[in-house]
């Protein structure tokens, strides 16, 4: 969990600290299951085309590799960027 949620919750009862840092953790592990899903269902789409034998072809594999990475990049430039502009906001207050 971040520092800056830990400190938002300091002056919460024990119990509602705890029930707190559940509700985040369980919105942070569907967050990262949704990303996965996505990234499945996209590289999926784009990459297997052919169904006529168990495993993939090297094309596919190659191209799922790189639609992979490329999505994995993209997310983690998007939380950079959005810890960067959190980090703005909270230095402007």
């Amino acid at each position: 969990m971040d520092k800056n949620m830990l400190a938002a919750l300091e002056g919460l009862p024990e119990e509602d600290k705890v029930r707190m840092s559940a509700m985040i953790d369980h919105l942070q592990l569907r967050d990262s299951l949704r990303m996965y899903n996505s990234l499945v269902e996209r590289c999926f789409t784009d990459c297997i085309d052919n169904f006529t034998r168990k495993t993939l072809q090297k094309q596919e594999e190659t191209c799922v590799t790189r639609c992979a990475e490329k999505f994995l990049k993209h997310s983690m430039r998007v939380g950079m960027r959005f810890a960067e502009l959190n980090s703005q906001a909270a230095t402007q207050d």
